[in-house]
């Protein structure tokens, strides 16, 4: 259980090696996964801003070990030296912050509740970090704690020395918090409020901890004063301190914990989750969910560095959005609202922004997961009816950040791949509901919509920050509208709509500089431009990352740009600029900026969203060699399995699934339709497991990191020429033989029936 990784991996028979130092087979990928990947991150500089999420897939609460102090983002930092507690967290982001938080933590000898007094130093030799399991010891107690989660629960392993000065603290946190100690049912309860906006007036996280040992002595503090033999205490910051004789050494004190934002009685029905098992049966039974997900894509012939990265970003990518929702008494599937703050029926996820996770996170669950994804949908739709709008960014209710519409890309997608949501009419009517409305918060609706729908953009002298890139979102998802309106076989009047405005992001095109630009309200450009200038007009990132944000239509674009060989060299620009930069609008250089310019790869920043799908443009114009290259150069210098892993925010999945796909050797350049745009696959060979029980076998022989162009392609057994595959074709069960070599096949590819959808060349 404890052995560290790599002798796990080694000596657990899990894996088997050839003479290359390839790993040719993997029992169990769970062996593979590093959840410390992304944590060594600040404020200044990202390498994902990640932590390591203690976590069944989707799982409602979430745990981690604690390093920052109360209410940090950045609650877990590899280069830091003390734990805190154990947090149960629901944080997205250190930027989105936390709800719904407290935290365990044992100390010997030492009777505090204080954040600081009560901090042990660690090692991260003596840490083990797995989805299903965590353990660390406590250096200044002489204390192993060891957790193992479920979707709504966690069972707690104590192992103290023998002493009569055992504790275990549980801190409610502050901003209103509740404790009551039960001893005579070994029993802590309460509930904390402590949130970071986006939750009703009536939030509230129930929880119940009990553990398997009599309490020697009880003390509740209560803002800052720690009183013995007080069991009940309501306050701004509240917590409990219980003790314990422990006999031996190496003595254990177990504790079961849950917590519901429904009651105390849902939180105690929770803790159910926990019955029949011991602490190691818990662990097994966790080890094996997780390792049935990841085992639904299974790869061979990659490095140990590549199987690494790739299990890890696969796990990453099936922990948002959460759970909200809970079971009641009756098996029901409940929810408690965050938009209108009642308990009602029905499903709900939470904790996800669609600016980041439209792109790749939601198409990869479509594909791998879509018995997940139509209660997704489901879950959308009860957002709508709860708060009269769908949410761009939840956590847990509507937050006001990004830009963007791209709820209409999550709905749209989803139905178009085959998903099919009983809610389609109330989601569709939802989607035109945003589509032409400013919502209560400027992130919710559209901002500018009486703008937008007049003139075909937002403006950028009407006091709009970011007009450029939320006219260019918007117009994709006028798209993704048109997709859906067409898939449902809505009104003449919708379909002609929605496709009008598709093109809307020919009204932000500057033929002057071939880029994408602000534009006044008179029609005029913004002026004076510079292309490298960050946010303005734009949002994180500058006129050479937005440009290509143009999803549903790269056909158009290149026609703007003067053909296929002018879009080709402005990709080439990309990649051969000086990672310059203007950061006036900022006042510094925020951390996508630094970022890009570390990662020695000109004006592409992939440690963000908007630019990440523009490698795969290569193939819109007949280069598909050139994204064969830049996908594998990214995948190769962008990624490791270590806690630096990540070139920027990983956020929710996004650029995680990012890496899945690519390393598969396919990606959704424009979801919503039913293409997959080709790259170069990473692995030797992977078998998606799909949940219709069909099979794609994708073989890439001769591949290696020398060998990363496509000399050819063959599906089920005939020859295929195309730079895209269709999802509705892979869903029937496929096979597809790459040929790898050394050098680019430039011939291949290169005619028109090859070139990926695009809306002005292929609309039918």
């Amino acid at each position: 259980m404890k052995l560290k990784f790599l002798t796990t991996v080694l000596l657990a028979g899990s894996i088997l090696i050839g003479k290359s130092q390839r790993i040719e087979k993997v029992d169990k990928p769970i062996d593979l996964v590093s959840t410390l990947v992304g944590t060594q991150s600040t404020y200044f500089l990202s390498t994902g801003n990640t932590y390591p999420a203690i976590a069944m897939p989707w799982g409602m609460n979430f745990w981690s070990p604690q390093t920052g102090k109360m209410g940090d983002g950045w609650m877990y930092m590899y280069t830091a030296e003390k734990i805190r507690g154990f947090k149960q967290t629901h944080q997205p982001s250190p930027w989105m912050n936390d709800y719904g938080q407290f935290s365990i933590m044992p100390m010997v000898g030492v009777k505090t509740f204080d954040q600081d007094k009560r901090a042990s130093y660690f090692s991260h030799k003596a840490e083990v970090a797995k989805p299903h399991y965590y353990s660390v010891y406590l250096a200044d107690y002489d204390v192993t704690t060891e957790i193992t989660p479920t979707e709504r629960a966690a069972y707690f392993r104590f192992t103290f020395p023998k002493t009569d000065e055992a504790y275990i603290l549980l801190d409610a946190f502050d901003k209103g918090s509740y404790v009551e100690v039960i001893p005579g049912e070994q029993k802590i309860i309460g509930y904390t409020t402590k949130n970071s906006g986006g939750v009703p007036d009536n939030f509230k996280n129930y929880f119940v901890m009990t553990f398997d040992a009599p309490f020697a002595n009880v003390a509740t503090f209560a803002d800052s004063v720690l009183t013995d033999g007080r069991y009940l205490v309501k306050a701004d910051h509240v917590g409990a301190l219980v003790g314990f004789k422990v006999a031996k050494a190496k003595g254990q004190v177990l504790a079961k914990v849950a917590s519901s934002f429904i009651s105390p009685m849902q939180a105690e029905l929770n803790l159910k989750e926990l019955d029949g098992a011991t602490f190691d049966q818990r662990v097994a039974k966790g080890e094996e969910t997780w390792n049935t997900e990841l085992k639904k894509i299974e790869i061979e012939g990659g490095s140990i560095d590549d199987m690494r990265i790739f299990y890890s970003c696969l796990y990453r990518s099936l922990l948002f959005p959460r759970m909200f929702y809970e079971i009641d008494a009756t098996g029901q599937v409940v929810h408690y609202s965050p938009y209108n703050g009642k308990v009602l029926p029905g499903y709900m996820f939470t904790d996800t922004g669609f600016w980041d996770t439209f792109r790749s996170l939601f198409p990869f669950l479509n594909l791998m997961y879509p018995e997940v994804s139509v209660k997704m949908q489901e879950g959308l739709a009860n957002a709508y009816r709860e708060g009269g709008w769908l949410p761009e960014w939840a956590s847990p209710g509507y937050r006001s950040v990004m830009v963007g519409n791209n709820s209409a890309s999550v709905v749209a997608d989803a139905w178009v791949k085959g998903i099919r949501s009983k809610d389609i009419e109330t989601l569709y009517e939802a989607l035109l509901h945003g589509a032409n409305n400013a919502g209560p918060l400027t992130a919710v609706g559209r901002a500018g919509a009486s703008y937008y729908t007049t003139l075909g953009y937002v403006p950028y002298d009407v006091d709009i920050n970011e007009n450029a890139a939320r006219s260019l979102e918007y117009a994709y998802d006028d798209f993704t509208i048109y997709q859906l309106a067409k898939s449902l076989k809505k009104s003449k009047a919708d379909i002609d709509l929605y496709k009008k405005r598709a093109f809307n992001y020919q009204k932000l095109f500057d033929p002057a500089t071939g880029l994408m630009r602000g534009k006044n309200k008179d029609g005029s450009f913004q002026s004076p431009f510079n292309p490298f200038k960050w946010g303005d007009a734009f949002t994180e990132g500058n006129s050479w990352h937005y440009t290509w944000s143009v999803f549903q239509d790269v056909e158009g674009l290149a026609k703007l740009m003067g053909g296929h060989k002018a879009m080709e060299t402005k990709l080439d620009s990309v990649f051969t600029l000086p990672p310059i930069f203007d950061d006036s609008y900022y006042g510094f250089p925020i951390h996508e900026i630094r970022e890009m310019q570390i990662a020695d790869m000109g004006q592409y920043a992939h440690g963000n969203q908007p630019i990440q799908h523009m490698i795969y443009l290569y193939n819109h114009v007949g280069a598909p060699w050139k994204a064969q290259h830049w996908v594998r150069e990214t995948m190769k210098r962008m990624y490791t399995p270590n806690p630096d892993g990540y070139c920027g925010d990983e956020d929710n999945g996004q650029t995680s699934a990012w890496y899945v796909f690519s390393a598969l050797g396919f990606y959704p350049v424009t979801p919503a339709t039913d293409e997959y745009v080709l790259g170069a696959p990473l692995f030797k060979k992977a078998v998606l497991n799909l949940s219709n029980g069909k099979k794609v076998v994708i073989q890439a022989d001769n591949n290696s990191d020398a060998n990363k162009y496509v000399n050819s392609l063959q599906w089920n057994g005939k020859a295929y020429t195309k730079n895209f595959v269709k999802h509705s074709d892979l869903i029937q069960g496929a096979t597809l033989r790459f040929d790898m070599q050394a050098k680019p096949n430039t011939s291949r590819g290169t005619a028109v029936g090859d070139l990926p959808f695009s809306l002005s060349k292929d609309d039918k």
